[in-house]
């Protein structure tokens, strides 16, 4: 399967001949979400981004930021992550032959996308602080040393990832508003990059954690905490951007609480059959707790697949049923 620079280099700052990094990404599907959409009123879909390679959204912006990065004659890349950038840059990484280096605030990365980082070879460094520390690391780094920077300050990584702008409207034929998660605020802004290519424009509601929310507050949180590691972020690199994006789409930036975005994960993998990491369920927590605000057809962007953070799964269920080797055993395990 061609990944996204072969299917939309013209829309792309990428020329024939030039390299390409790829893992095959995008083309992620899009499901209707028949249970959510009658809980509020809206016909309610699911960008399922949680199955591009690496299991996230990073990846749409990543081949375009390695492509781009090997073009330019980098030997080197390197980003600061709360988990599911450091685990696509490294995997990119490896497929161009690059070394990667990635800086992780200590002890608030997920098993999962710890693990990828690793196994894919990038130098993991666990900095003792947090990701918006790690960020002004990381670029002040870059700025002395030849190591070419892939976090979403990269203009590379935003054409990459306005290309789900480009997918959602080839299956539908109109769309009224987005739900989306805000961290970083790279993925709203490229959206509103890539709707406005297309010359169509649907609401953008943008979705924070209640305790890592700059955007509502409208001022940096110096410690961002919450269960949804992914957007665990308190200063976003693309602040500006998706407050324009969100002003002009005529949309709204608004906070969930943890509590609300654990139930719209269990909801998710209960009754749609989706798995999605925490932090993809803060777009449905956010549609679920405020409404549609009268748009008729909605989609949602599921960042990450929920595999990225087994242990917060892990401690959101019930139990495995221990059974002894026997029928009348197993029946009354599977009975009750």
């Amino acid at each position: 399967m061609p990944g996204l620079i072969e299917r939309y280099r013209d829309r792309l700052p990428f020329a024939d001949g030039d390299p390409v990094v790829t893992l095959g990404e995008g083309d992620t599907p899009l499901v209707h979400a028949p249970h959510i959409s009658e809980l509020v009123d809206t016909e309610v879909w699911l960008k399922l981004d949680g199955t591009n390679p690496t299991g996230s959204f990073k990846d749409r912006g990543m081949t375009c930021a390695l492509s781009a990065a090997v073009r330019e004659g980098a030997k080197a890349v390197i980003c600061a992550s709360t988990g599911n950038t450091a685990a696509s840059a490294a995997a990119y990484a490896a497929r161009a032959d690059l070394t990667c280096a990635v800086i992780v605030p200590e002890g608030k990365i997920a098993a999962g996308k710890l693990a990828q980082a690793l196994m894919h070879g990038a130098r993991v460094i666990a900095l003792r602080g947090n990701f918006d520390q790690a960020l002004t690391l990381v670029r002040a780094l870059t700025d002395r040393q030849p190591i070419a920077l892939v976090n979403s300050v990269n203009r590379f990584r935003l054409e990459g990832q306005k290309t789900g702008a480009f997918e959602i409207m080839e299956q539908l034929d109109t769309l009224d508003g987005l739900c989306i998660p805000v961290g970083n605020a790279g993925n709203i802004t490229a959206y509103w990059k890539g709707f406005n290519e297309l010359d169509v424009a649907p609401r953008l509601f943008g979705f924070q954690a209640e305790g890592a929310a700059p955007l509502v507050l409208g001022k940096r949180v110096d410690q961002p905490e919450t269960i949804a590691s992914a957007i665990r972020i308190g200063n976003p690199a693309r602040w500006e951007e998706a407050m324009e994006a969100m002003t002009a789409s005529r949309g709204m930036v608004r906070a969930v609480t943890d509590a609300e975005i654990l139930a719209a994960y269990r909801l998710l993998a209960a009754r749609e059959g989706v798995f999605c990491e925490p932090a993809s369920a803060a777009s449905v927590a956010g549609l679920l707790r405020y409404g549609a605000d009268g748009a008729r057809r909605v989609a949602c962007i599921l960042t990450g697949h929920g595999l990225k953070d087994p242990d917060t799964a892990l401690h959101q269920v019930g139990g495995v049923i221990a059974c002894e080797p026997n029928l009348s055993a197993v029946e009354e395990a599977v009975l009750g």
